[in-house]
C-alpha cells in the first residue's frame, strides 16, 4: 500500500475519534498506530494527525512503560490552570503595540468589516520582537484576525485585460 493511501486512512480514523479522545488517549492512540506501522510509522501518523513527533515519542514511552492507569470518566488530564497562558495575558501591551504598527498601513473603510494591511506578518513579528515583545508570525496572524483584519496585497494586472 502506498504511503499516501496509508496516511489518508490514518487521517480518516483520527477524524472519527478526535472528538471523543482526550489529550492522553489521543497521544496513546497515535503511538499505537505508529508502532503498528513500524518503520516510518511515526512520520505517517504525525503528518496525518498534525501531532508533533515529540508527542508521538511521549506516547510511545507511555506505552512501553504502561504508564498511569486509565482515567476515570470526567477526571482531568491536566491540573486545573495548567498549560501555557495566552500570550496576550502574559504581555497585555502586545495587542496595542500591534495596532500601532498596523494602523498607518491599514487599508479599507474603518466602518466596513473588511480591513487589511499590506505589511507582511514576518515584518510585523520582527518589529514587535525589536520592541521587546514575544511574537512570531503565526501569533501576529491570529491577533490580526481577532482584530478583524484580513490579508490583502496589491495585484499586478496586464494592460488591456
Amino acid at each position: 500500500m502506498r504511503q499516501e493511501d496509508m496516511e489518508s486512512i490514518i487521517r480518516e480514523k483520527f477524524r472519527a475519534l478526535e472528538a471523543v479522545l482526550d489529550e492522553r488517549s489521543r497521544r496513546l492512540w497515535a503511538a499505537t498506530e505508529a508502532k503498528a506501522l513500524g518503520h516510518s510509522g511515526q512520520t505517517l501518523v504525525a503528518r496525518a494527525t498534525g501531532m508533533s513527533r515529540s508527542t508521538l515519542h511521549l506516547g510511545l514511552r507511555e506505552l512501553e512503560r504502561d504508564a498511569a492507569p486509565a482515567l476515570a470518566p470526567g477526571q482531568r488530564v491536566r491540573r486545573r490552570g495548567a498549560g501555557c497562558k495566552a500570550l496576550t495575558e502574559r504581555d497585555p501591551t502586545l495587542v496595542a503595540a500591534l495596532e500601532t504598527l498596523v494602523e498607518p498601513t491599514s487599508r479599507g473603510d474603518p466602518q466596513s468589516p473588511l480591513r487589511w494591511t499590506c505589511m507582511s506578518m514576518r515584518q510585523l513579528a520582527a518589529e514587535l520582537r525589536r520592541q521587546g515583545h514575544t511574537a512570531e508570525r503565526q501569533t501576529v496572524t491570529h491577533l490580526l484576525a481577532a482584530l478583524g483584519y484580513s490579508l490583502q496585497a496589491n495585484r499586478k494586472t496586464k494592460e488591456g485585460t
